[in-house]
C-alpha cells in the first residue's frame, strides 16, 4: 500500500466531510493518442510514432491511499513561517490548523473542531493546498477503483458521486452553478451533468476537448 497527496478545493472537502463526494476526475498527462488500455494500473497507448507508451496512474491503484490536501491557515503568530517550520514541534502547543474549508484542528492536544464552526479571528494568512504538511491534513482516502474514460462520458450517477451540490426547489432538485460562486443557474437547475461541467471548467479545465481523465473512486478512513 502507498500513501500520496492530492489537492481539493474547500467545496470539495466539504462533500467528501458530508460523504457526498466518492469519486475524483483528474486530467491524464499525457493525453493519450490512438488505441487506449488500461489494466487498472497501467495505461497503454500508441502515439503511432515510437510504439507503445505505458503510463501509470498518479493516483495509485485500489488499496491505496491518499492524503487530502487543502487550503489552509495557522494563527497570526506564525504567519511569517514557512510550512516547514511549523511542524514537528516538541509538543504541538501553539499550532492550530484552521481549513478554509471550515473547522480547524489544536495540534498540541489533536482536538478537532466542528467542521461548520467558522473561521476565528485569531486565523492568520491564507495558504494554498499545495503547502500543506502530511501532518496537517485531517482526511485520509483510501482507494476503491481507478479507470480511465473520456470526461464527457460521465454519467448522471457519477455527477453526484463528483459531490455537486444539490438544492432542494419547489419545483424539483437544483444542482449548483459552480461557475456563478454559491449559486445555481436556471437554466442548468435540472441537470446534474451542467453542473459537473461548470465545476470542471471552474477550475481551468476545458469541457469541450473531451479530454481523457482518471476516475478515482474512494472511501473516507480514519486519518
Amino acid at each position: 500500500m502507498k500513501e500520496r497527496p492530492i489537492p481539493f478545493l474547500p467545496a470539495m472537502v466539504r462533500a467528501v466531510l458530508d460523504g457526498t463526494k466518492t469519486q475524483t476526475r483528474r486530467l491524464v498527462k499525457p493525453q493519450p493518442k490512438g488505441a487506449v488500455f488500461f489494466d487498472g494500473q497501467w495505461l497503454d497507448h500508441g502515439h503511432g510514432e515510437a510504439g507503445d507508451t505505458a503510463l501509470h496512474c498518479p493516483y495509485g491503484v485500489a488499496g491505496d491511499r491518499l492524503w487530502v490536501r487543502e487550503p489552509w491557515r495557522v494563527g497570526k503568530p506564525h504567519d511569517k513561517k514557512p510550512p516547514r517550520d511549523l511542524w514537528p514541534r516538541a509538543d504541538g502547543r501553539g499550532i492550530t490548523v484552521l481549513y478554509e474549508a471550515g473547522g480547524w484542528r489544536d495540534m498540541g492536544g489533536r482536538q478537532t473542531y466542528p467542521d461548520d464552526l467558522a473561521m476565528p479571528p485569531f486565523a492568520g494568512k491564507y495558504r494554498p493546498s499545495m503547502f500543506m504538511l502530511r501532518a496537517f491534513s485531517r482526511i485520509t482516502l483510501e482507494v476503491t477503483g481507478v479507470r480511465v474514460e473520456r470526461l464527457q462520458d460521465i454519467s448522471a450517477e457519477d455527477c453526484i458521486a463528483e459531490g455537486i451540490e444539490c438544492f432542494a426547489t419547489v419545483g424539483g432538485n437544483a444542482w449548483r452553478d459552480y461557475s456563478g460562486g454559491s449559486g445555481f443557474s436556471v437554466r442548468d437547475q435540472h441537470s446534474t451533468r451542467s453542473s459537473f461541467r461548470s465545476l470542471w471548467t471552474s477550475t481551468g479545465g476545458e469541457w469541450d476537448a473531451n479530454s481523457w481523465v482518471w476516475v478515482v473512486e474512494f472511501k473516507r478512513v480514519d486519518s
